[in-house]
């Protein structure tokens, strides 16, 4: 798989998928998850912390991914949105960790906010049709057109 980063507004993709979705014409597979990671504090003079609070304290990240597939799989290609938070030094606190899954509009409304965390678009694909096929997708994004998916039969 040839992987590249896309240069779009992650806000933009996602509103275009709600918007997709509310219509009953989404024709792609969504995989859409948070996780939490507590990672060491690194050693920044700035936050004056001696050994004790370093070892009390951790920082928290939570990361909101969302994978965007075709219904058919042979199409060959894959857009990832990846958006990480971070929360700071925290003291942790016993809880749920690892993956969630959430839903579209709690990824958009937890994960795209202005000023929430760092996003990145990453897209694979395949073949060449793998390519043609993602190009197409992108093009309506950005556009904001949204294909009417209806066959001939239901009008």
């Amino acid at each position: 798989m040839e992987s590249y980063p896309v240069d779009l507004d992650p806000a933009q993709i996602v509103r275009w998928l709600l918007a997709e979705q509310t219509a009953g014409s989404l024709r792609l597979q969504l995989n859409a998850r948070r996780s939490t990671e507590v990672r060491e504090i690194p050693e920044q003079q700035e936050l004056h912390l001696g050994d004790e609070e370093r070892d009390d304290l951790s920082e928290i990240a939570t990361i909101g991914t969302l994978e965007i597939t075709p219904q058919h799989r042979s199409e060959g290609w894959r857009l990832t949105i990846v958006v990480e938070d971070e929360a700071g030094p925290r003291l942790v606190e016993p809880g749920p960790a690892g993956e969630q899954s959430i839903d579209l509009s709690m990824f958009y409304h937890d994960f795209l906010r202005p000023g929430r965390g760092t996003a990145s678009i990453m897209a694979e694909v395949e073949s060449p049709d793998g390519e043609t096929h993602l190009t197409r997708l992108l093009t309506s994004i950005e556009t904001d057109s949204h294909p009417d998916h209806r066959s001939a039969a239901d009008n």
